[in-house]
């Protein structure tokens, strides 16, 4: 059963308020916790938009994390808002938008005003490069940092691995322990789209998937998912990442939706599924990796 985890006495004054709206529960020798707290006010999100440089989507849960931490090293794997919008594009270099902005304008009739409001110098779908924020034993999120009990190369980093996380154990009807899901941030894009990253996990007896997803709509435009799934075998206390991209034309996806049944009716309803819409697209990049936890 989840229970609430509990925190040393601290200067913070959230602290506390923090603490309560923590749910954690362990298995073998990780502890799975989640935090949920209401959007950010004005302050905090005055502060992280200063902290990042560019302005934060209209929902922002900044206290909201999932974290997967191993209780003997005090390794930790977490996901939080702040990180996740630190991996969003803030140059315009790699904006797909630009590219498309004149279509997209077009599309609404919309005036050369609207078009610069669309090409701001940052992406502003909120697509992201975040896939986790390890924190090794000692604090700290950088690379380099060394548990000394696994050896002076240990650093607790993913490396690069070819296995595949085991789908057909994840099929089977093994009871769930504890799920969650927990929201980083929404946009709506201006009324022309969506952009959510959310994260889910479901804890098994002798395993674990923790699925961090940025579901990214943009009428008439673009479709993106980008997942990261992890893997916990708690046997073996090894840890397997997986990242997929996948992207697609706006009207590709209509055109598929429609050729697998959905009534014409039931399309928006079927384009707000990102489950749905995952299923259709194509990959466009993929990459695994892995660490091993045990001593």
């Amino acid at each position: 059963m989840a229970t609430n985890i509990t925190t040393s006495d601290a200067p913070d004054p959230r602290a506390a308020e923090l603490a309560n709206a923590t749910t954690s529960h362990r298995q073998g020798n990780f502890v799975i916790s989640t935090r949920k707290l209401p959007i950010s006010k004005a302050g905090p999100i005055e502060a992280m938009e200063k902290d990042l440089g560019i302005p934060v989507p209209e929902m922002i849960f900044g206290d909201n994390v999932m974290a997967v931490e191993h209780a003997p090293s005090r390794w930790r794997l977490e996901f939080n808002a702040r990180n996740a919008l630190d991996g969003v594009d803030k140059t315009g270099e790699q904006m797909l938008q630009v590219a498309h902005a004149s279509s997209w304008s077009a599309s609404r009739e919309q005036t050369s005003a609207g078009i610069k409001e669309v090409v701001k110098p940052f992406d502003w779908s909120y697509t992201t490069t975040y896939k986790g924020t390890v924190i090794v034993s000692g604090g700290g999120a950088g690379e380099g940092q060394h548990n000394h009990e696994r050896g002076p190369n240990w650093t607790g980093q993913f490396q690069p691995d070819d296995t595949p996380i085991p789908i057909e154990l994840l099929k089977r009807r093994d009871p769930i322990l504890f799920n969650d899901e927990v929201v980083l941030y929404e946009s709506e894009l201006d009324d022309n789209g969506a952009s959510v990253m959310t994260v889910k996990v479901r804890v098994h007896a002798q395993r674990m998937l923790l699925l961090c997803r940025l579901f990214m709509r943009l009428d008439n435009v673009v479709v993106r998912v980008r997942d990261t799934r992890v893997y916990v075998d708690f046997d073996s206390e090894t840890v397997l990442r997986e990242v997929t991209w996948k992207e697609g034309r706006f009207e590709d996806v209509k055109q598929r939706l429609l050729g697998r049944g959905i009534r014409p009716e039931g399309f928006a309803a079927a384009l707000r599924d990102s489950s749905q819409v995952a299923e259709i697209l194509p990959t466009v990049n993929m990459w695994k990796d892995s660490v091993m936890l045990m001593p």
